[in-house]
């Protein structure tokens, strides 16, 4: 051979060796990063390999029993039992707020002993404050402590046999029950209790209570091995430089094909206070009758099992004539007043023509969107297209794994511009990672610096990414003059994304959960990007009286929404005086904080909506030490679960005996309501880091050059 030539049978060696690296590679994405976290529960009745990444199979037919769920622990290898939990949900609700308790019951199908560790959500405005755990009679009452502290205390009493649960927040939405110790065919239960305010919105009550953890896009350069501890978290993803803790909010997630699980009971007392017009839950049939005192008995229909997996919701609607115009609420804890004041601001549209507009409408495309979802989008976004006025700009922006836009700038709202959109958003399609931060970055680049022209961006997405706080971070450095609206769209909608990216956006949020919904959600958005702002708002105290409100600024309101304030240490009597501009005009509201209904929880309220004030400070800049130390003050002292905090509760029995091995056991969660594994997970993970498909490019490219330069050298080097 001479040098620089290849003869037709080294090309087919070649040819074979360059499929024999392929192959390689892919088995070793596969061993290294774990790649899909999918799970398949099966029955068979001889040894299978892996077929592919997308299935996990059992590898003797011994680990096979029917009924049992299969998966694979941290390292890949040992196929174990993983625990089952079902779980139970009560909720008193009364006037603003709700006091929820959430009993979940892990039990161990297996034959070892197993620590039980679920990733599960709550509203991201919950207050958590308590931990009950039951072991057949006896019930062990939750402690809070400092995070880390709490994780000793955990840690030494699964050492020693002892059963203990520790409840951690990884997302002010996302927490990590964590049970040490249960027995074979055992089951411990677990009771966490939390507080609530509900959500009041242009005449209607609602309040959502999650029931899945979706899968999240996670970002970055994935950290070695070395940077992950025992205690770093049992999800499918791998810990990042962007999300460090990427394994503590990614659940192992069942296969699609398979029956879902975590079975769920629901029921709700609810005494609104006033006759009710209507009550519905758009995503779940339930069943209702009233009680004494005009009281709501409401619970899911029992006549079949309800899987976790996707949001409930429930709304409810004052008579007409009883809607509310004020509301204050009080509680005396550990001798301090605390209340929550609820002030209605004019609710008609102003009389103020409508100012020409500047919308940005941003789609997420990604593989999570595909089906019930993107339909919901495409949906939306033709009624919004369809509402532009003549003076009005407009552009479209659509990002999955890359960013795209329509028009390089924002065009009229003519005819010709208008029917490109709607034909650009019939053909839009869901497939592809999440990267949602160059998307942001284009929408909210300053557009024409016209005078009179409101710069409105309404952001349509499931929001299922692991690294909100850099977006938050984002958005709060280059909003300049825009506005950020967000609609949840889909079963599972990452609310704490939506709620605090519209914050940080001074917005407000959306959520549409089923095609049916988007023309009267969309219409309620209309009203708002149309209607004046209550603007410039202030709350004036009498002289002498310095209570501590969260928020400390009242953000601008949108049509329909009220002025909700959280006070600590105000002397009974106290009045109080709300000014704004409303149209342009000035609007004030006067009122004595006499009276007021008496409410266990307001002081953990007031102490949830401090530190989710204190954590934004962090997101703009401040020192986490700082932030820190005032967040535990308060989560201590009122009992909170906290970035910082953790309820802990430890059974004074030792039960495991001291020779019984103890193995931790993920429990893996369902796949959201319409969401397609295949477009979501792939053959490589589209919700995961590009690094597999990296470090797979990188192994063809050195084996291609190897060959090629074996083959392109002389003999005697080669």
């Amino acid at each position: 051979m001479t040098t620089g030539t290849i003869d037709r049978p080294l090309v087919a060696i070649l040819v074979r060796m360059l499929a024999g690296a392929i192959v390689s590679a892919l088995v070793l994405c596969g061993a290294v990063f774990l790649a899909v976290p999918v799970l398949a529960a099966e029955s068979v009745a001889a040894p299978q390999a892996a077929d592919d990444l997308g299935a996990l199979r059992p590898t003797r037919p011994e680990d096979a029993r029917r009924g049992s769920l299969l998966l694979r622990t941290a390292t890949g290898q040992t196929l174990v039992d993983a625990p089952l939990v079902d779980t139970d949900v009560a909720m008193q609700v009364s006037g603003m707020f709700a006091r929820v308790a959430v009993t979940q019951r892990f039990r161990n199908p297996g034959k070892t002993w197993a620590e039980g560790v679920y990733v599960f959500p709550l509203p991201e405005n919950a207050a958590v404050d308590r931990l009950r755990m039951r072991v057949g009679e006896r019930v062990i009452e939750g402690e809070i402590q400092e995070r880390g502290q709490a994780r000793k205390t955990y840690e030494k009493a699964k050492k020693e046999g002892r059963k203990a649960s520790l409840l951690s927040q990884e997302r002010p939405n996302i927490f990590t029950n964590s049970v040490a110790n249960i027995g074979p065919g055992e089951t411990v239960e677990v009771a966490i209790e939390y507080q609530q305010t509900l959500v009041y919105d242009q005449g209607r009550f609602s309040l959502r209570f999650p029931l899945v953890v979706a899968p999240r896009y996670i970002p970055g350069v994935p950290a070695g091995e070395e940077a992950v501890t025992g205690f770093g978290g049992s999800g499918w993803a791998q810990d990042t430089d962007q999300v460090p803790d990427a394994s503590r909010i990614t659940p192992l997630v069942l296969d699609g094909s398979e029956r879902p699980r975590n079975p769920v009971r629901i029921r709700i007392d609810l005494d609104a206070g006033f006759p009710l017009a209507s009550l519905d839950s758009p995503y779940h049939e339930i069943e209702h009758s009233p009680g004494p005192d005009a009281v709501q008995h409401i619970r899911l229909r029992q006549d079949r099992p309800v899987p976790a997996d996707r949001d409930f919701e429930l709304v409810w609607v004052p008579n007409p004539g009883h809607e509310p115009r004020a509301a204050l609420f009080t509680e005396t804890w550990n001798q301090v007043p605390h209340a929550l004041l609820m002030v209605m601001p004019p609710v008609r549209p102003g009389a103020a023509p409508r100012a020409p507009r500047e919308l940005i409408f941003v789609v997420d495309t990604s593989g999570s969107m595909n089906g019930a979802s993107i339909e919901q989008a495409q949906a939306s976004l033709r009624l919004a297209l369809k509402r532009l006025s003549p003076a009005d700009r407009f552009n479209i922006i659509q990002f999955n794994s890359t960013t795209r836009w329509l028009f390089d700038d924002a065009v009229p709202a003519d005819p010709g511009h208008l029917g490109r959109a709607l034909r650009y958003v019939d053909g839009l399609r869901a497939n592809g990672g999440t990267e949602m931060r160059p998307a942001l970055e284009r929408a909210l680049a300053q557009g024409g610096e016209e005078s009179g022209r409101l710069r409105q961006i309404v952001f349509l997405t499931d929001g299922s990414v692991g690294n909100e706080e850099s977006l938050f971070q984002l958005i709060a450095e280059r909003l300049g003059r825009s506005r950020l609206f967000t609609v949840g769209i889909g079963s599972a909608p990452n609310s704490h994304f939506m709620t605090r990216a519209a914050s940080f956006g001074r917005g407000s949020f959306t959520y549409i959960g089923k095609v049916g919904e988007v023309q009267e959600k969309m219409a309620g958005l209309f009203l708002k990007l149309e209607s004046p702002l209550l603007t410039d708002i202030a709350v004036h105290w009498p002289p002498g009286a310095e209570p501590q409100v969260w928020p400390e600024r009242v953000p601008d309101l949108y049509l329909g929404e009220p002025v909700v304030l959280a006070a600590r240490g105000l002397a009974p009597g106290t009045r109080v005086t709300i000014e704004g501009r409303y149209a342009g005009k000035p609007w004030h509201q006067t009122l004595d904080l006499s009276g007021g209904k008496a409410n266990p929880g307001v002081h953990a309220i007031w102490a949830r909506r401090k530190i989710a004030a204190l954590m934004d400070r962090k997101t703009q800049g401040a020192p986490e030490q700082e932030v820190r130390a005032a967040v535990l003050e308060t989560a201590l002292e009122h009992r909170l679960v906290s970035r910082y905090t953790s309820l802990v509760a430890v059974d004074r029995t030792r039960s495991r005996p001291v020779d019984a091995d103890l193995e931790t056991k993920p429990v893996p969660v369902n796949l959201p309501a319409g969401w397609s594994q295949q477009k979501v997970f792939g053959t490589l993970p589209q919700t995961a880091t590009a690094a597999p498909l990296q470090l797979l490019l990188g192994l063809l490219a050195l084996a291609t050059g190897a060959l090629l330069r074996r083959f392109s050298l002389p003999r005697g080097l080669a």
